[in-house]
């Protein structure tokens, strides 16, 4: 049976740390992290993000500064906005929820936010970074998932690592940070032939396609850790990720449950992007 991989308790010892760091910011430098977080429209599931981000600042004692906009806004005032949290001192990241309305431009909107404070991860100028090998901010969710193969004491060198899922936020991402600590990566997607084959070579196996237990136990190697990004909600209500837990479970070494997996990770290493341009803004 698998070790499951608390990620609850490593956010929390993240989420502590930073605390720590902030304090000592606050006490030597005057300087207290700001983080601005901006939704356009009404989606339930963004206004519980948005929500845990208050609340994890709240606990990590930096500024926290919400932007609650009707989904009729147009991208002319959104990128106004932007432009005055750019020049605003107070706030060292910006974080605009997605997904936006359909008539915003979402590469616009992220283009638009300084470098400097864009704690997502998500802006080219980041991005090149990451393909570079030199990134300034890493996106939230990769990085949090290489936060706690790196706690759980899981070498990367020479694995062979399979990413079934190549979207920006976290398949693109993640590769990349597997390649960068010498892993052997293979990147899966909906055309990927034979998928089973592929998945079962994986020494560490990520998950992130969006289809709930989409992985089972035959598609997994005896012995792999398997990393499950998925959050999917079910007709019951309940969340599932992309894998097969009970079944998967039996045969990996390491698993991250849904939810208190990956899930408190992204928010915690938002966080420490945070502090991270706070810091850099000295």
């Amino acid at each position: 049976m698998a070790n499951i991989i608390d990620g609850n308790k490593i956010a929390q010892d993240i989420r502590n740390e930073v605390r720590q760091r902030a304090l000592e910011l606050k006490e030597q430098q005057e300087i207290i992290p700001g983080l601005a977080v901006v939704l356009v429209g009404e989606d339930p599931a963004s206004q519980v993000y948005v929500g845990r981000k208050a609340k994890a600042c709240a606990e990590v004692g930096f500024i926290s500064r919400e932007y609650k906009l009707p989904a009729a806004t147009d991208e002319e005032k959104l990128l106004k906005i932007i432009h005055k949290l750019n020049k605003d001192k107070s706030i060292h990241g910006i974080l605009v929820q997605l997904p936006l309305p359909k008539h915003i431009s979402t590469e616009n909107v992220i283009a638009a936010i300084d470098p400097n404070k864009d704690v997502d991860g998500f802006h080219p100028y980041n991005v090149g970074g990451l393909v570079t090998g030199t990134p300034q901010f890493v996106p939230c969710t990769p990085r949090g998932i290489m936060e706690m193969l790196a706690r759980t004491g899981i070498e990367l060198a020479g694995k062979e690592a399979v990413v079934v899922g190549r979207s920006n936020i976290v398949g693109k991402p993640i590769a990349l940070l597997l390649l960068a600590q010498n892993a052997t990566v293979t990147m899966c997607h909906s055309k990927t032939k034979d998928l089973p084959t592929v998945t079962g070579r994986a020494d560490v196996l990520i998950a992130a396609i969006g289809k709930p237990h989409m992985i089972k136990a035959n598609m997994v190697k005896e012995g792999a850790v398997v990393i499950d990004v998925g959050v999917n909600r079910l007709e019951n209500g309940k969340l599932a990720g992309d894998v097969a837990f009970d079944e998967v479970a039996a045969k990996a070494s390491y698993i991250t449950p849904v939810p208190g997996g990956v899930g408190p990770m992204t928010i915690a290493m938002l966080m420490q992007n945070t502090l991270d341009a706070a810091l850099a803004s000295e």
